[in-house]
């Protein structure tokens, strides 16, 4: 599953400022309703019971909040790189300051798992995540997350 099929340069921000962990998936949210169309309550109602379930903060600053939607029929991604780190109550307790976004309908049991598998596989890579950290501008970190040159399993 390549992500230049879950994100566009829509779906990147590259300077995102929140104070904590609500304010950031609220910023968010609003993003993602612009992009799916789904109002944007909805979505973050839908990521706040997933973070309940367990915090998506999955270490080393990076954080896959993700959620199923009834109202879309494909899945969305969204990248937000903070401009300063934030408490996300991470496994590591370290701040986080890379966030993918994941939205799957509803039905999407196996390309959930597998679009949520990619963009760990994706994140776990240091080298990746420096250089997101270090990107200028939008069109650089989009070109990073899409890269279909990298090597990687589908």
């Amino acid at each position: 599953m390549e992500l230049s099929t879950i994100i566009s340069p829509e779906g990147v921000i590259a300077d995102l400022r929140a104070n904590g962990k609500k304010q950031a998936l609220q910023e968010l949210s609003a993003r993602a309703a612009t992009i799916t169309g789904v109002h944007e309550r909805t979505i973050f109602d839908i990521l706040l019971e997933r973070e309940r379930l367990g915090t998506t903060g999955v270490g080393q600053g990076i954080a896959i909040p993700h959620g199923k939607l009834g109202e879309i029929d494909r899945l969305f991604g969204l990248f937000a790189r903070l401009a300063e780190p934030i408490d996300f109550e991470s496994i590591d307790e370290q701040p986080v300051d890379l966030v993918f976004l994941l939205l799957a309908p509803q039905g999407a049991g196996a390309d959930h798992l597998k679009a949520l598998a990619r963009v760990s596989r994706l994140l776990r890579d240091k080298e990746t995540c420096e250089k997101l950290r270090h990107c200028d501008s939008v069109e650089a970190i989009y070109a990073l997350l899409t890269d279909d040159a990298r090597p990687h399993a589908a």
